[in-house]
């Protein structure tokens, strides 16, 4: 049984309440220190199982869910969802592309404005899609547009100029959406309302003729990182999710303290309610990359990365592995330890790209130089 993979169209984003663990009686996280083994589950009766099969898997990933809800508030109802509205601003011809300035309607009362790249040569052909999302920075959409002086955060131009067609919003309280009042909305946390705000922007794509909904895929750095791993948890429309320096487990971020998770625009239940201690947080990394399983992740994990330890990135890929070994997907976990810091180099990100590409099966229309 191959998990996640089901493929989920504009307006039957009801089929999702199968797997919002919420809506599962049993589907209650794992106790404290317990989010680093994967390999049991909780059965009807509260009892520690283990995880021999898919199916015994299938139930730990419902928990996983309902942990991560549990801090990060739940996901809202999307079903009765209509069609994405979207508003064309300004286009602008780049390298290999045109980038319209747009902005589209989330459902929720709020719009975000994005990029949008569209490939010069995909007139009359579907072709595969990426979400692109920005690190901490102001610029917001503009950083991975290239505008910033940090080449290592242009991923999605270069996926624009590869052949891809490319979508990049802005986080709440960045770029376009600097004055975005998180007091004033329905979410929890910044961090839901950021994942539901992606998931439109896949609704977005997969509603569009130009592209295939079966090739889409999500990339971020830092804030981009661990973003395009929430909302692939949730949303299994992506099949490949890339996280550059976005992710360590809990435990490992600064030694365990975890303050920096709690802003408004991240989770402040984990200070609010779990009072900064990391064995009380519901859910850890180590179960998040387990449950993109078996769909394609890769990691670029510095060893020098001062917001996010390598070490804790090593403890639980080896966990996750055991996961991605169970469901026959192994070799679609693949991590990169570049010797830098908070970065994302060339080397790696060629590699991201191929790996990408053989995911997506897209053959570039060029390579970097």
């Amino acid at each position: 049984m191959r998990l996640g993979i089901a493929t989920f169209c504009l307006g039957v984003s009801t089929l999702w309440t199968a797997v919002i663990a919420a809506e599962d009686e049993n589907a209650k996280p794992p106790q404290p220190n317990q989010h680093a083994n994967l390999t049991t589950y909780r059965d009807e009766a509260g009892q520690e199982r283990p995880i021999r099969t898919a199916q015994d898997w299938t139930r730990r990933r419902r928990q996983i869910l309902a942990g991560m809800q549990e801090a990060m508030g739940p996901l809202p109802d999307r079903s009765g969802l209509g069609p994405v509205e979207v508003r064309r601003i300004e286009v602008t011809q780049v390298e290999g592309a045109k980038r319209q300035t747009i902005s589209f309607a989330t459902g929720d009362g709020d719009s975000v404005a994005a990029y949008l790249y569209l490939p010069t040569d995909s007139a009359g052909q579907r072709r595969p899609a990426m979400l692109a999302l920005h690190q901490t920075s102001q610029l917001g959409k503009k950083e991975v547009a290239g505008f910033s002086k940090s080449p290592g955060q242009a991923y999605g131009a270069e996926l624009a100029a590869r052949g891809y067609i490319v979508l990049a919003p802005d986080y709440p309280s960045f770029g376009d959406s600097q004055a975005y009042d998180f007091q004033a909305d329905r979410y929890v946390s910044g961090t839901m309302k950021g994942i539901w705000n992606h998931m439109r922007a896949v609704d977005l794509l997969t509603a569009r003729d130009d592209v295939d909904p079966e090739r889409i895929g999500v990339i971020g750095h830092s804030l981009g990182g661990h973003n395009a791993m929430f909302v692939g948890v949730f949303d299994p429309r992506l099949k490949v999710i890339v996280s550059s320096c976005g992710w360590t487990p809990f435990h490992d971020y600064y030694g365990g303290k975890i303050n920096g998770w709690t802003s408004d625009r991240y989770m402040p239940r984990l200070r609010d309610v779990y009072e900064l201690n990391p064995d009380r947080v519901p859910f850890d990394f180590y179960e998040v990359v387990a449950a993109l399983a078996p769909r394609a992740f890769f990691s670029n994990s510095p060893v020098k990365d001062g917001n996010f330890d390598v070490q804790g990135v090593k403890k639980a890929i080896a966990a996750a592995g055991e996961i991605y070994q169970l469901l026959g997907a192994r070799d679609r976990l693949q991590v990169r330890y570049p010797d830098c810091e908070h970065d994302f180099p060339v080397e790696t990100r060629r590699e991201a790209y191929r790996f990408i590409d053989q995911v997506l099966k897209h053959a570039p229309t060029q390579e970097l130089p």
